[in-house]
């Protein structure tokens, strides 16, 4: 039986990559974004298999509202991609206070409001498969990225703890952790930065701010493959509670795990000291 998806933020990028690779496996797609005009260009030629609509996940009146209409279209949910989100990037002293809860607005509590909206339908199922869309920044803090890596934490507790809940209802959970893909996420559109400048900081910044222009749009990440790569995961009888997405981000992974070993292994006696002594 084809699967319904309900993908965030799929206009373009990571979120466009697998809707296009759902609907290439024979599965329909409730596609959501922002930007409800690029929505329909983007699915135009996919018919009764697609459902657009506009989303803004911070708002969680219109998150259920648009599980009514997924609902009374194609009669269940069965995985929900919660992809939509964005970088604040830059020192963390230079960033104000309204930006940082901008990013947890929409990262972490328009993640909460989505999911929340979609878990009884899967709880009523009994079935079902909750994507999140994570990051190698939220597995390792990243300089320069603090708020973004933040958000990203947030959502790695959030999700280890949800993946136990709902275990038991027959949902399943896995975080896709993407290194860097090509997408327009080093854009404008999709990256913010601190506005307050710190003299402190203008060499780290100007060093920061040439990268991101060197590599946006030059990523190793191919967003289509990422999409096949989900789409199979969901189709595993077990998937698992992570997925780590391109070389560069399974380095990451690697690199700390090794570092966290060594680090447990040096201080392993004091920390053992500080249990009571029998």
């Amino acid at each position: 039986m084809s699967k319904v998806w309900l993908v965030t933020g799929s206009a373009g990028g990571i979120g466009a990559g697998i809707a296009r690779a759902a609907l290439a496996a024979g599965d329909r797609v409730v596609a959501t974004d922002l930007d409800l005009g690029r929505l329909n260009v983007v699915y135009a030629g996919f018919g009764d298999h697609v459902l657009t609509a506009q989303l803004d996940i911070r708002d969680q009146a219109q998150a259920h509202a648009v599980i009514i209409a997924c609902l009374e279209h194609f009669g269940r949910i069965d995985v929900l991609v919660n992809n939509a989100g964005y970088g604040q990037f830059g020192p963390f002293e230079e960033i104000e206070s309204g930006a940082i809860e901008r990013q947890f607005a929409t990262n972490v509590l328009g993640t909460f409001n989505v999911t929340r909206a979609v878990l009884p339908v899967l709880r009523k199922q009994r079935s079902g498969h909750v994507i999140n869309m994570s990051s190698n920044g939220g597995f390792k803090g990243v300089a320069g990225a603090s708020m973004y890596s933040a958000t990203k934490f947030a959502l790695e507790g959030f999700s280890e703890s949800l993946a136990q809940e709902i275990a038991s209802f027959g949902i399943k959970l896995t975080l896709i952790e993407p290194g860097a893909f090509r997408t327009d996420f080093l854009d404008s559109r999709s990256l913010k930065l601190g506005s307050g400048e710190i003299p402190d900081y203008d060499e780290y910044r100007a060093r920061a701010q040439a990268v991101f222009a060197a590599r946006n749009h030059q990523q190793v990440g191919d967003p289509a493959r990422l999409g096949v790569a989900v789409v199979h995961l969901v189709n595993e009888p077990h998937p698992p509670l992570r997925f780590i997405a391109g070389a560069d981000a399974l380095k990451v992974v690697e690199d700390k795990l090794s570092a966290v070993a060594e680090e447990t292994a040096r201080w392993r006696e004091l920390t053992l000291s500080t249990d009571f002594q029998h």
